[in-house]
């Protein structure tokens, strides 16, 4: 089995507790507060998990929670569940856009993918998808053509 080393990052969590990061943050944009059960129902998880997490991170101050209340993320917390996103969104829309995987499939895989890489290494992978669209895809037909190159060794 192949071990993965921790990105350089704004912290030391493993992938599950940067996901309810994550979550928390994109219930929040959703509903103007969050509670242990949205979180539980959002992650397909039960709520005494749930309850781990929350108290990990609170004990961390990444987030606020009182007993029985709402959940809330501190501004280290929301720094980081916005590093998180931010990294989804530029590998989603690499694999979506330049290597025309499915969209279900490529949110899958950037959001698997999110927790392992380093920030220098996405900020590239940002950069090079512009200088793609920018000098190498300008017509429509460059697109379609890298598609149907990708494609052709779908199959290998």
């Amino acid at each position: 089995m192949v071990k993965f080393k921790r990105s350089e990052s704004l912290n030391n969590l493993s992938a599950s507790l940067e996901n309810y990061l994550e979550t928390i943050m994109m219930l929040k944009r959703k509903k103007k507060h969050v509670r242990i059960g949205d979180i539980a129902n959002s992650l397909n998880v039960k709520s005494s998990s749930v309850n781990i997490a929350i108290n990990f991170l609170a004990e961390n101050e990444l987030a606020i929670h009182e007993k029985y209340g709402y959940v809330d993320l501190t501004n280290k917390g929301e720094k980081i569940a916005l590093e998180i996103q931010g990294k989804h969104e530029i590998l989603y829309r690499f694999l979506n856009n330049m290597l025309f995987i499915d969209s279900k499939i490529a949110d899958r895989e950037a959001c698997e993918i999110e927790h392992f890489i380093g920030l220098e290494t996405v900020h590239r992978l940002e950069r090079l998808c512009t200088l793609l669209k920018e000098y190498f895809l300008v017509k429509d037909e460059d697109s379609v053509n890298l598609r149907r190159y990708l494609e052709k060794y779908e199959n290998y």
